[in-house]
């Protein structure tokens, strides 16, 4: 089987996504699944504004392209960024199935960096994630939080 992840978060970032997602492909290997990792550092990438130690995909909607070439059996789109909603936008209008997760506070995040409400920044999850065949939270308390 392969699977396609697609994350915004990975190496040389140090971080609980990118922890979860390099033990994730660890562990499928020994049972058969080829996991492919789309992120950032597949292309050009650009500084995050104000965070400069992070890069993201300067060609996100790229994405399509390398899914088709990739010819996954399975995607997972580890996170909302860039990358995340190109991967989102793209397999919705070619009509395959993929996977989502929540991996941290972001709403609370944003409402820190931006003063935007984190109710707005749930509203945001929620409609990123309906779509999805399922969504991967580590407890039970993200799935209250965003179904709240």
């Amino acid at each position: 089987m392969r699977l396609a992840i697609v994350t915004d978060a990975w190496m040389p970032q140090v971080n609980g996504v990118v922890t979860v997602l390099r033990a994730l492909v660890r562990e499928l290997a020994p049972l058969g699944v080829e996991a492919t990792v789309l992120h950032p550092g597949c292309g050009p990438t650009i500084p995050l504004p104000g965070y400069a130690g992070i890069r993201l995909a300067a060609r996100p909607w790229r994405v399509g392209a390398w899914l088709q070439d990739a010819r996954p059996d399975a995607v997972h789109i580890a996170t909302e960024g860039p990358l995340g909603l190109a991967a989102r936008r793209w397999l919705r209008a070619a009509g395959w199935r993929f996977t989502t997760a929540m991996h941290s506070k972001f709403p609370e995040y944003l409402a820190l960096r931006t003063g935007l409400p984190a109710g707005a920044g749930y509203a945001l999850l929620r409609r990123f994630h309906a779509p999805s065949a399922r969504l991967l939270v580590q407890t039970d308390s993200p799935r209250r939080e965003l179904l709240a």
